[in-house]
């Protein structure tokens, strides 16, 4: 097993974001994979123009990849925010207006998982009250979800790099999980677990595996310290990737790290090309 035996699909927000959104599928396929995934493209707009989504629409399309993960709407990414599904106010109201948008695009591109980042504690909002606008607004989302045959997924992130986000340990992200689930009774919300993240917790990787593989709809990988590639830190990222596909998990692996200082497309000589297309 190892490396070569996953089904990897690419993050286009953070891999070969150096070139213009509608080159990015073209660049992705060219260095031979056949699955990608992103952010919310437009960080400014819930609901964008559809000349904008309809044009991103073709690119992937041309490229001959697949869409398999999309994030909803979660403010400014990369930059202060985490989500904004439990921020009282504006943030909350455009996550809203996005879910059935986004549902709508990721729908139209056949794209089977769609991810709410949770949000920031703000200051002078009550955890309580931000905890229940949360499940309310997750449960709008798994609904959505559910009506095109998706799954919705929910991720822990790091301390050190988002103080403010409430989720970050596998066992915080499991139990919003698990609301979510016995709030609709649709069983299709997942746990989006990214070993970067929770390398930076500090969480015992192997016995997080073993805890919550068959609850996890996604994994997400960069190599710590970093965020760079598997190979550029000390992460023993092909034996944590052996561990899950011999606890069951068949799905595929996202690529989220950073290329630092090179092209994007220089970052995967740690993976052999014929390993690269989602089988």
């Amino acid at each position: 097993m190892g490396f070569a035996d996953q089904r990897y699909t690419v993050n286009l927000s953070i891999l070969f974001a150096e070139l213009p959104l509608l080159d990015r599928p073209a660049a992705a396929a060219a260095a031979g994979f056949t699955a990608v995934e992103m952010w919310w493209p437009w960080v400014d707009a819930p609901a964008p123009e559809r000349s904008e989504s309809d044009a991103l629409k073709r690119a992937i399309e041309d490229a001959g990849v697949r869409l398999t993960g999309l994030n909803f709407y979660a403010g400014q990414l990369p930059g202060p925010d985490r989500g904004a599904l439990s921020v009282p106010g504006e943030e909350s109201e455009k996550f809203r207006a996005n879910v059935e948008v986004a549902a709508e695009f990721a729908e139209s591109l056949g794209c089977g998982s769609l991810n709410a980042l949770y949000g920031n504690r703000v200051d002078g909002a009550d955890p309580a009250e931000q905890d229940a606008l949360a499940l309310e607004n997750l449960a709008l989302a798994a609904r959505a979800a559910d009506r095109i045959g998706a799954a919705l997924l929910i991720e822990a992130l790091n301390k050190p790099e988002s103080p403010l986000y409430p989720l970050v340990s596998a066992p915080a992200a499991v139990e919003v999980v698990d609301k979510v689930n016995q709030a609709t009774g649709l069983g299709n919300a997942r746990f989006l677990m990214d070993l970067y993240h929770l390398s930076m917790n500090g969480e015992d990787l192997p016995q997080v595996i073993e805890r919550y593989a068959d609850r996890t709809g996604h994994v997400q990988i960069a190599d710590n310290p970093g965020r760079g590639a598997p190979g550029t830190g000390t992460l023993p990222l092909e034996d944590l990737l052996d561990r899950l596909r011999k606890a069951g998990y068949e799905g595929r692996v996202g690529l989220e790290y950073k290329p630092v200082d090179r092209p994007s497309a220089e970052t995967f000589d740690w993976l052999p090309v014929q390993s690269r297309a989602a089988r």
